[in-house]
C-alpha cells in the first residue's frame, strides 16, 4: 500500500516557475542569479505558509546549478541538482533554528563554513525561523555574516522580522513575502483538483482560499480535509458544512429583510443561526464583511476587489443594485461600532438581537423622519404655520392644518426593495432649510431641547443632562454617554431628538452621532449638569469636599 502524501509537499513548487503568488520576488531572485549580483545573506520574511522555506530551497539548488537556462530556472538533471533533489546534496545545509537556537549550534555551523566546498560553486546555509536564536547566538552567528567567505551564502527566513537584532539586518539583502491572494490560491487548487481527478465547484475552492488567509500551505490542509469529508466531489454546501462557515446566503438574506425593513424575518434568522452555535462576534464580523462587499459591488471599478468566484459576485452585484447607499454606509458604521461593543456587553444575546431590530428599521426611521419633513414643509407652504406652546414653555411650530388633526404614524408595512428606494426618493424632493450653527448655538438649543423634556421624559432627561455634545462638523452633532444602556435609550428616542434639535437650529440637513465611552474612560466634562455644578462648586468652594465625602450624586 502506497503511503500517503498530503498536498502541501505533494505539490510544493520545485523550481521558481512553480511558485504561486510572489511574482515580483521571483523576478527580483532570477535576474540576481542571471546577472550574477548575489548578496552574502538574504533575508526572507513574512506569514506563515505563503513560500519563503521553499523559495529559499529553489534559489539554493539554482545557485549551485551548471547549467542554468535562460529563464534563471535550474536544470534538474546536474549532479548537483539530482543530489539536492534526492536531499543528499553536501553544498546546502538547512538549520531550524526553532529547536537549534543555542550558541553551541551555531558554532558548529561557523566550523562548517570554514571548509570550502568539494565540488560545486557554493555553500548555501538556510536557516528557518531565525527569529528562534537566542542574543547569545545572534551574537556568534554576527562576526561570519559580516565577513563571510566568498564561496558561502547564506538564506535565513523567518515571521517575526522584528525579533532579529537590527545588526543582523543591516547585512541582509531583506525580501518581504506577501500574503497569497484568494484569487491565486484558488487557482492553484484548481489546478490540484485536476492533477487528482477530483471535481471542485469554484466558489467551493474560493471559500477554502478565503479561508486560509493568505497562506498556501493552509489552504492546501483544508482542501485535503474537504477531499477527506466529501471524496472526489467538492461543493459549495459541503465546505461551509465541515469547516463550520456561515453560509453567504444568511447575509443576503438578512440585507433583504433590512431593506424591506422585516425586523421580524431577521429575528427568526438570526434564531436559526444562533441556534446552529454559530458566536455572536462572527455573524457580527461577517454581516460587517457583507456590507463592505456590497459597497464594493455597487461600481464596476471595484467589483474586482470582492475576491471571489464569477457566480457569486454577480450575486453581489445584483443585491448592491437594489440596495440604499445611504443605508449600507449607516450600516457598516453600526457595525463596526458593535464589534467593540459586543465584547464590553453582559448580555450578548440581548445586544446582537438589538442590534439586528436597529438595522432593520434604519430605512424605516429614514422614512418616517422624511415623511413627517415633507408634510410640514409642504402644509407650511400651502397654509402657513400657526405657534403652540408645548409643555415645556417654548413655541414649536405646528403646520395649521395638523393642528386639529393627529398625524398618525407611519405604519410598519412590507414592501418591495424597489418600492422602497422609489419612495425615499420621492421624499426627499421635499424642501429644506440650513441654516449655519456654531458651538454656542448648538449649546442653547441643546439646553432648550433638554428644559422642553424635563417634565415629560424624566429619564431621558437625566441622561441628556449628563451627556456631552459637540459639533463635528456643519452638519453634525455628537453626544457622548458613558454606557451601553443610556446609548439605546438615546438611539430610541433618535427621531423625535433630531427633529426638535432641526427646528431649533433652522437646519434640516443635521445628523446626530451618538458615541459610547466607558465609564472610566473619560468624565464627561462638557454635559449641562457638569456645567451646572462646576458654577456651584465656585460659588460655594467647600460643597465639593461634602460632596466627595458622603459619595452624593446631585441634580442641579
Amino acid at each position: 500500500m502506497d503511503s500517503y502524501v498530503v498536498s502541501a509537499r505533494k505539490y510544493r513548487p520545485s523550481t521558481f516557475k512553480m511558485v504561486v503568488g510572489q511574482d515580483n520576488i521571483v523576478r527580483t531572485l532570477k535576474n540576481a542569479i542571471l546577472n550574477n549580483h548575489l548578496a552574502q545573506a538574504f533575508l526572507f520574511t513574512g506569514p506563515r505558509g505563503i513560500g519563503k522555506t521553499t523559495c529559499a530551497r529553489i534559489m539554493a539548488k539554482t545557485i549551485n546549478c551548471t547549467n542554468i537556462n535562460s529563464e534563471g530556472e535550474a536544470c534538474n538533471e546536474c549532479v548537483s541538482c539530482q543530489s539536492f533533489n534526492s536531499s543528499a546534496s553536501f553544498n546546502i545545509h538547512e538549520l531550524d533554528a526553532a529547536s537549534n537556537n543555542s550558541v553551541e549550534d551555531i558554532r558548529n555551523l561557523v566550523e562548517q563554513v570554514r571548509v570550502p566546498p568539494q565540488e560545486g560553486k557554493y555553500k548555501i546555509y538556510i536557516i528557518d525561523e531565525v527569529h528562534m536564536l537566542s542574543q547569545a547566538a545572534f551574537n556568534a552567528f554576527l562576526k561570519t555574516l559580516e565577513e563571510p567567505p566568498a564561496y558561502a551564502k547564506f538564506i535565513l527566513a523567518t515571521t517575526e522580522r522584528h525579533k532579529i537584532i537590527p545588526t543582523i539586518l543591516s547585512r541582509c539583502q531583506i525580501y518581504n513575502f506577501k500574503r497569497i491572494s484568494v484569487e491565486d490560491i484558488a487557482g492553484h487548487l484548481a489546478y490540484v483538483a485536476s492533477s487528482e481527478g477530483i471535481t471542485a465547484e469554484s466558489d467551493a475552492l474560493h471559500i477554502i482560499a478565503q479561508k486560509a488567509d493568505g497562506a498556501l500551505r493552509d489552504a492546501l490542509s483544508l482542501f485535503d480535509q474537504m477531499v477527506t469529508f466529501s471524496g472526489n466531489e467538492i461543493t459549495y454546501h459541503s465546505v461551509i458544512e465541515n469547516l463550520n462557515i456561515l453560509d453567504y446566503d444568511n447575509y443576503f438574506q438578512f440585507v433583504d429583510c433590512f431593506m424591506r425593513s422585516d425586523y421580524r424575518s431577521a429575528l427568526v434568522l438570526l434564531n436559526e443561526i444562533t441556534s446552529n452555535g454559530f458566536d455572536g462576534q462572527h455573524i457580527i464580523i461577517g454581516m460587517s464583511n457583507h456590507i463592505r462587499n456590497l459597497l464594493v459591488a455597487k461600481d464596476p471599478a471595484t467589483i474586482s476587489l470582492l475576491e471571489m468566484g464569477n457566480q457569486l459576485s454577480k450575486r453581489y452585484a445584483d443585491q448592491a443594485a437594489e440596495t440604499d447607499e445611504m443605508f449600507l454606509a449607516t450600516a457598516l458604521d453600526m457595525l463596526t461600532q458593535s464589534e467593540f461593543d459586543y465584547r464590553q456587553s453582559n448580555v450578548k444575546s440581548l445586544m446582537l438581537e438589538n442590534l439586528i431590530l436597529q438595522l432593520s428599521l434604519i430605512l424605516q426611521k429614514r422614512t418616517e423622519e422624511l415623511e413627517l419633513k415633507k408634510k410640514i414643509a409642504e402644509s407650511e407652504s400651502n397654509s402657513g404655520s400657526i405657534n403652540e406652546p408645548d409643555a415645556s414653555g417654548y413655541q414649536r411650530s405646528k403646520p395649521k392644518e395638523l393642528t386639529d388633526e393627529k398625524v398618525e404614524a407611519p405604519q410598519l408595512r412590507s414592501i418591495s426593495i424597489s418600492e422602497r428606494k422609489n419612495e425615499l426618493k420621492s421624499i426627499e424632493k421635499a424642501e429644506t432649510q440650513n441654516e449655519a450653527f456654531d458651538s454656542k448655538k448648538l449649546t442653547e438649543a441643546w439646553t432648550q431641547y433638554c428644559d422642553g423634556i424635563k417634565n415629560t421624559k424624566i429619564n431621558l432627561h437625566s441622561i441628556l443632562i449628563n451627556s456631552s455634545i459637540a459639533k463635528l462638523n456643519d452638519t453634525t452633532m455628537q453626544v457622548i454617554v458613558d454606557g451601553p444602556m443610556k446609548k439605546t435609550e438615546v438611539e430610541a428616542e433618535r427621531a423625535e431628538l433630531l427633529f426638535e434639535m432641526r427646528k431649533l437650529l433652522r437646519n434640516d440637513g443635521l445628523m446626530l452621532e451618538t458615541v459610547q465611552i466607558n465609564k472610566n474612560e473619560s468624565k464627561l466634562e462638557t454635559g449641562i449638569q457638569s456645567d451646572k455644578l462646576k458654577m456651584a462648586y465656585e460659588k460655594y468652594p467647600g460643597l465639593s469636599y461634602f460632596v466627595e465625602t458622603l459619595n452624593l450624586n446631585l441634580e442641579i
